[in-house]
């Protein structure tokens, strides 16, 4: 019964989602990216969510210009898989309970930079478009399928950074970064029925959050491949509606190599550390975990002052608290202007 029931709400997911102004118009998006390379170089967590991909150039070492640059990505995550601790599970269909189905992000995130000298700031604000499903396991009228589908602004992030005075003769930079992430986006999106989505559902968590890191990184004299290594910490200093989200650790390590004077093929390892979120409209026994992800991808210069880029991201080590959502894999295109 309840696998004839998921096939249902998979077959209504698809029929009735509507297209007009579903960012999955990206792969119209996506399309203008490969278009414009067939006519540079390559931040973001994975759960409903973004993608714990670093896209810094800055701190990776890989930019090397001053000025302003915009930028925009994409990101498709698709959260079907059930997992319990470190194990994948099935819907166990328990009274009372609801068990999840599935969490489709889409996310398209707009940010400008600036660099000027030792100092640097970053501006992001995604666009979130999100569809969730889960049955309610009433014990009354049995199975009940319950969905949310929005398109929201969420919350803003400015984090400046600081890099320390370069030392003679040596290719390795270590910088700072600082900053907050402001409660902009919604926190009471509802369905067609007037349910409220779960608070980690919302496209914004309602917080104010500091954010804190430091990174280095190292290009070999006489050679261009380089490395980096970066490490950020978030943790609300507010919460709103009897909601806190858990602290962020977020550890990042890649590498670049130009394949050509246009082509750099890369590779990143993302590490995530969530904590559980708090609060009376939190789920804190369904909530952080630990993730380890591997991220191969290039990046490709489109003339003098634009470069696209694409990475895919594939887990290595998936641990969550409780029974979670988890993604198989996800996928981050981009494309930046240099002014």
């Amino acid at each position: 019964m309840l696998d004839n029931t998921l096939s249902q709400i998979e077959t209504r997911m698809k029929t009735t989602r509507p297209s007009k102004h579903r960012l999955t118009t990206a792969p119209l998006f996506v399309a203008s990216l490969f278009a414009l390379a067939a006519s540079g170089t390559a931040s973001a967590s994975c759960g409903a969510a973004s993608c714990s991909l670093n896209t810094d150039w800055d701190i990776q070492g890989t930019s090397g210009t001053h000025g302003a640059r915009l930028g925009l990505r994409y990101e498709y995550i698709k959260q079907d898989q059930l997992r319990a601790g470190s194990d994948k599970t099935v819907a166990q269909g328990v009274p009372d309970t609801h068990d999840e189905l599935s969490t489709v992000n889409r996310n398209l995130v707009a940010g400008i930079d600036y660099s000027a000298g030792q100092w640097g700031v970053t501006a992001q604000l995604p666009l979130l478009d999100r569809t969730h499903a889960h049955i309610h396991n009433d014990p009354v009228n049995g199975a009940e399928t319950e969905q949310w589908d929005f398109s929201s602004v969420g919350d803003l992030r400015v984090v400046g950074r600081y890099q320390l005075p370069a030392q003679p003769f040596q290719s390795n930079a270590t910088g700072f970064k600082f900053g907050a992430k402001l409660p902009t986006g919604q926190t009471d999106k509802a369905n067609s029925e007037g349910v409220l989505a779960e608070r980690p559902l919302q496209p914004g968590s309602g917080s104010t959050d500091l954010i804190l890191g430091a990174y280095h990184n190292w290009r070999s004299v006489g050679s261009s491949f380089a490395w980096f290594a970066h490490i950020l910490f978030q943790t609300p200093v507010s919460s709103h509606d009897h909601f806190r989200p858990g602290d962020q650790t977020a550890i990042d390590v890649g590498a670049s190599y130009p394949v050509s004077p246009e082509l750099t093929a890369m590779v990143q390892i993302n590490g995530q550390i969530k904590s559980r979120d708090s609060g009376s409209n939190a789920e804190p026994e369904s909530s952080g975990g630990k993730f380890v992800n591997l991220s191969p991808g290039a990046a490709y210069a489109v003339g003098k002052n634009v470069q696209i880029y694409g990475f895919v991201q594939m887990p290595l080590y998936q641990y969550v608290n409780g029974t979670q959502l988890t993604p198989d894999w996800s996928a981050v295109l981009g494309a930046n202007y240099q002014f």
